[in-house]
């Protein structure tokens, strides 16, 4: 299976990944909701693709009661922001990832398999810049032997040694609800930033890389759990110094933003 030869579903399989019965994708089919390809024999072909717009239908309708009117408007909405995102993409981490991949001569599926995500979020990444947890930005950069920092620009040449209040650049927003914000720019012995983290906003998983790290709270209340057993919950005030090399993972526990300042040396984040 190629980038140019994607997996297609039957109506079977793409009923049961939706939720729904088959007689409910012909449904939406004639409500104009999706519409699946077909084989040369005339057979139903739903790709990667339909199959996430159906789960999303799905969704809409279950969640939010939205009829087959309200549930297109949604989506066409929902299309509109996703080429705002892609556009703004053409410079970011998306591309910037899917240039590594094109020159290490592998296609979407492989790197999937080998990093162990669903192929449909690496190609959601490449195209928007978004919509993976930092455990997987990890180790995205990792395989392509790089690190985050400089996928997001921050190594860049001729910066500011002084930084204002208020002023930071901030990374590529490719997390939900996770904002990094830059305290120092350019090419440094440590990686110094500004969390601000949504409620609920998470790691989703653990990693590890070379190096130690120093996290200080300013507001909120943040958790992070050290090789799978060791918990810390942190508060305004507190601060947290480890081996990056431990297996590390956190969430905002608090029902607002957290904030914390958060130091990497050497940058191999």
């Amino acid at each position: 299976m190629t980038d140019d030869a994607p997996r297609r579903y039957k109506v079977a399989e793409a009923a049961r990944l939706s939720g729904v019965s088959a007689s409910t994708l012909r449904l939406w089919e004639i409500q104009g909701l999706v519409i699946p390809g077909r084989s040369q024999t005339g057979h139903r072909q739903y790709s990667a693709e339909d199959v996430a717009r159906l789960q999303r239908i799905a969704w809409l309708r279950a969640e939010r009661g939205l009829n087959p009117a309200a549930i297109r408007e949604a989506l066409e909405a929902e299309e509109a922001d996703l080429q705002m995102s892609e556009d703004s993409a053409e410079t970011g981490i998306g591309r910037k990832l899917r240039s590594l991949r094109h020159a290490a001569g592998k296609t979407l599926d492989q790197v999937a398999g080998d990093v162990g995500v669903a192929a449909s979020s690496l190609s959601t990444l490449e195209r928007t810049s978004k919509g993976v947890g930092f455990k997987t930005l990890h180790e995205l950069a990792h395989y392509y032997g790089t690190t985050v920092s400089r996928l997001s620009g921050q190594d860049e040449d001729n910066v500011p040694a002084m930084v204002r209040s208020g002023e930071w650049n901030t990374w590529p927003e490719t997390t939900p609800g996770v904002t990094v914000q830059l305290l120092a720019e350019g090419r440094r012995a440590m990686d110094c930033h500004r969390f601000v983290l949504a409620p609920g906003a998470a790691s989703e998983g653990d990693y590890r890389h070379e190096g130690e790290e120093f996290m200080h709270v300013l507001s909120g209340r943040l958790e992070i759990v050290l090789d799978g057993d060791q918990f810390f919950e942190l508060g305004p005030g507190d601060s947290l110094y480890f081996e990056s090399r431990r297996y590390h993972s956190w969430r905002n526990r608090h029902d607002g933003e957290t904030v914390l300042l958060w130091i990497n040396t050497p940058p191999t984040f």
